[in-house]
Order: structure tokens, then C-alpha cells, then sequence
């Protein structure tokens, strides 16, 4: 789940995104206050906006909104307020976090990327990654699915020329770090760095 408010821009709207993928075609039902936008097909819930924001939660930020136990609760009172039938499903676990480049393969179907399995503490994922500097017992910032980047995008399971990619593992320009240097290239931490532990910038 992620959370946007952007006052200035949009006015006193809490925009919520429920899940990364984005469906052909949406519709939209308004329930009081909230409007909740579906999967046409499906008639899965994707994402809400709630209307008239402030009178149900104090957000202090224009942007991403930190995702926190208090949020979600003060979330899902104004759905129960506004008469909305959904149980909110929450991961507040780190999306950025510390991980261990195990294994490095030479990508089948192109020249310049690698398929890597990086240990994130929690379990193991298979980035496919671009970067002409990543190597097999690296420390490295991974971006998990759901992130957010600096820039707006959001990480979503991926496949790149034909291989399978959750997450990717970020470069300082990527993670917007001040000093980042310009040329191609992830960020390599220390070695004594906690795999699994949340990075924090």
C-alpha cells in the first residue's frame, strides 16, 4: 500500500494505492466520502481516494506519505466512518533494504544485464539488474516491491527480456543521496553491513 497527498496540487485528497499492478481498464464507485477504483474486470479494489482528508487524519507532508501503524489505523477508521466495507491488508515492513548479491549470471537473452539472487534477509529474491558493477558477495541497497523511488516510480514485479525480476538494487543517483556520483552504477556498502536490515536515506 502506498499513500500520496498533495494539498497544494490536488487539494485535500488522500490518494491510496493498494497494489502495484494496474489493470486494463478501472471503474469507479463513491461511497460518502471515498471513492473506491476498481479492477473492471475483476472487481478488485486498487485504490481509494479519500475526500476531505483533514477531517479524518492530520498528514503534514506533500508526497509519499509515511506508512505507519497509526496511518493505516487512522485509514481504515475513516473507510469504517464513511461506511466502506474493506479490511485494509498492511505490509508495513521496509521496502529499502540491505542485501547480499549471492550469485551473478550472465543474462540469456541480452548483453548488458545480469540475473542476480540477492539474500534480503527475509528471503531471496531474483533481481535482474543492468548495472556494469554489481558482483556475486556485494552489499547493496535493494529496492523491494512496493517501494517508492525519489522519483515517483514504484517498483513492481518485473520480466526483463524474457527473465523473471522482483525488486532491483538501486545506484546513489537512483536513491537520490546527496554527492551521487554521474557514471553508471549500483552503490556497494561496507561489507559489515546487516543483510535484511532496513537502509535508511
Amino acid at each position: 500500500m502506498n499513500i500520496f497527498y498533495n494539498q497544494t496540487g490536488v487539494g485535500d485528497v488522500l490518494m491510496i494505492q493498494l497494489t502495484t499492478n494496474r489493470p486494463a481498464e478501472v471503474e469507479t464507485e463513491k461511497v460518502n466520502d471515498v471513492a473506491l477504483i476498481k479492477d473492471a474486470e475483476t472487481k478488485e479494489v486498487v485504490a481509494l481516494n479519500v475526500f476531505n482528508a483533514s477531517e479524518f487524519l492530520k498528514v503534514e507532508v506533500d508526497g509519499q506519505v509515511e506508512l505507519t501503524e497509526e496511518v493505516v489505523k487512522q485509514v481504515q477508521d475513516a473507510l469504517d466512518k464513511n461506511g466502506v466495507s474493506l479490511e485494509l491488508e498492511v505490509d508495513l515492513s521496509p521496502k529499502f533494504v540491505i542485501g547480499y548479491v549471492e550469485q551473478k549470471e550472465k543474462h540469456p537473452n541480452a548483453d548488458k544485464l545480469s540475473i542476480c539472487t540477492v539474500d534480503v534477509g527475509s528471503e531471496k529474491l531474483q533481481i535482474v539488474c543492468g548495472a556494469p558493477n554489481v558482483d556475486a558477495g556485494q552489499k547493496v541497497v535493494v529496492a523491494k516491491v512496493g517501494a517508492v523511488m525519489p522519483s515517483g516510480m514504484i517498483i513492481k514485479d518485473a520480466e526483463l527480456r524474457g527473465v523473471p525480476s522482483s525488486g532491483m538494487i538501486c545506484s546513489a543517483k537512483e536513491l537520490n543521496l546527496p554527492n551521487a556520483p554521474e557514471e553508471k552504477g549500483i552503490l556497494v556498502l561496507p561489507a559489515d553491513s546487516e543483510t535484511g536490515n532496513a537502509f535508511t536515506f
